[in-house]
């Protein structure tokens, strides 16, 4: 009887159908990043990392911890992780393709995150019950995210966040700091780089970038670009290079690099599946904090910054007029009046003739420098200061003055102009002008005073002159002797005839 019930189960066993087959499990890198926020904590305390922080913390030091090498062990864990995560089934790598955040991700098992999910900028922070039984570290003193904003790069027109500033906190008491970050590229932006490219020679330029900046944490204004001390980047595992030293001004001064914007597009990988790692480290400073952003812009050139500020217009002439009026209005306090401005035509930069009179609206000056040459130095060397007062004169702020526009246009033969108390102006004649008006009006003086002294006849002028000139040495010795100060507008050649006697 035993036995005969034993014989239906083999033949049950064997009639099942075989286990479907299941596609190959996907990639370490993209398990970690489907990962929540307690398997995340649960993964970095297996393998003794710190544990706290925001989702955006916790998967940059996975990505870092899995990047860095880690043991079989810690491999099974996220597998570990992975399978309670989604225990249905195992998904494929294609079909863990990180497609872009307009277009959200269709036949993925429930709970999965959406792609804008994956990038820094869109990743939620802890509730508070994930953080109720840690006490806070040093990293929880920084907001993850300040509100930080930096300022705009005339040159650069921003497409994309693709990190938000992020503070670069430290986790310890050390030093040296160091710490990872990640971020991954739609179809859409991966396009928009590719077909940017321009090989020209040897060199391969893109004017899509992938651009990171660095600044301090500071949220009362938009930030300059400030370079943490010592600092080292690694893109993907591999070194960027940064601006080079400036020369120390004095001695015993330690060297700085220029901040500025760094181009990172030759080490990013244009993949959508495949995700970037950034490897910041710094030296800490006492007092002072640090953010980092990644963006990806389009670069422009000087050509359309003049077009642009081309089509903002030409400033009211009657502005300047204003300005003018002010400037030479009398000041009852002031024992000196100031009845006219001297203002050059010449752009204070190329010292050439002003084609594009402009200047900042927060210079508080008349005098106008070209707005082709100013963009265009700046192109190479961003420092956006007046050439006139030293000021800042961003191009944001830059105008075109209408009223030097008229100037300009209507005044061919001189340099430099005067404006007067009621807003008019008068040109202003240079000194070789000058010199050759007051010789011409000096030699015809002295012809017309040696003809009326001799009782010539003024049409004989011009062939007596000599005569007369020599004559007058000894007649006029007994009865008048001539002055001996000479007319300082004549000419050296001129004055013996004056200095004769």
């Amino acid at each position: 009887m035993s036995h005969d019930t034993l014989l239906p189960h083999p033949t049950l066993h064997l009639s099942l159908p075989p286990p479907p087959s299941l596609p190959p499990p996907p990639p370490p890198q993209q398990m970690v990043m489907s990962l929540r926020v307690s398997e995340l904590q649960v993964l970095l305390g297996y393998a003794g990392r710190n544990k706290h922080g925001r989702k955006h913390e916790l998967l940059t030091k996975a990505l870092h911890l899995l990047k860095a090498g880690c043991s079989p062990a810690v491999q099974m864990k996220i597998k570990e992780l992975y399978r309670r995560r989604f225990p249905t089934k195992m998904l494929s790598p294609s079909e863990l393709a990180l497609p872009g955040p307009h277009h959200p991700a269709s036949g993925g098992p429930p709970g999965m995150p959406s792609p804008a999910a994956l990038l820094p900028m869109s990743l939620l922070g802890p509730g508070k019950h994930e953080l109720a039984n840690h006490p806070p570290t040093s990293a929880t003193l920084h907001p993850v995210h300040p509100d930080v904003k930096l300022q705009r790069l005339p040159f650069y027109d921003m497409l994309d966040e693709l990190i938000k500033p992020t503070s670069l906190a430290s986790d310890n008491s050390q030093r040296f700091q160091e710490t990872c970050f990640a971020f991954a590229l739609t179809p859409q932006q991966v396009q928009q780089i590719s077909s940017s490219m321009d090989i020209s020679g040897t060199k391969c330029d893109f004017t899509v970038q992938v651009q990171l900046r660095f600044c301090l944490s500071e949220t009362s204004c938009p930030q300059e670009d400030h370079f943490p001390p010592n600092l080292c980047v690694k893109v993907n595992g591999k070194p960027c290079n940064l601006p080079g030293y400036l020369p120390p001004t004095k001695n015993g001064v330690e060297p700085k690099r220029p901040s500025r914007p760094i181009n990172i597009t030759s080490l990013v990988r244009l993949s959508t599946t495949v995700p970037n790692t950034i490897v910041v480290s710094w030296t800490t400073e006492i007092g002072r904090s640090y953010s980092m952003a990644v963006y990806l812009v389009k670069q422009q050139s000087s050509t359309v910054l003049l077009q642009r500020l081309r089509s903002k217009g030409i400033r009211n002439p009657d502005h300047s007029r204003a300005l003018i009026k002010e400037k030479l209005t009398a000041d009852p306090d002031s024992e000196i009046a100031t009845t006219s401005l001297r203002v050059s035509l010449l752009c204070p930069l190329g010292k050439m003739r002003l084609m594009i009179p402009c200047r900042a609206l927060t210079c508080s000056h008349l005098q106008c420098f070209d707005a082709t040459l100013y963009i265009q130095m700046n192109e190479k060397k961003p420092t956006w200061v007046c050439p006139v007062c030293d000021k800042k004169a961003p191009y944001e702020h830059l105008i075109i003055d209408g009223l030097f526009m008229e100037i300009l246009n209507s005044c061919m033969d001189c340099d430099e102009i005067q404006f007067k108390e009621d807003g008019s102006w008068a040109p202003m004649r240079t000194k070789k002008d000058v010199q050759e008006v007051s010789y011409n009006n000096g030699l015809e003086g002295e012809q017309r005073s040696s003809s009326s002294h001799n009782g010539r006849s003024s049409s004989k002028v011009k062939v007596e002159v000599i005569d007369l000139t020599l004559d007058s040495s000894s007649e006029d010795d007994d009865d008048q002797p001539p002055p001996k100060r000479a007319c300082p507008s004549l000419s050296p050649t001129s004055s013996p005839v004056v200095n004769k006697g």
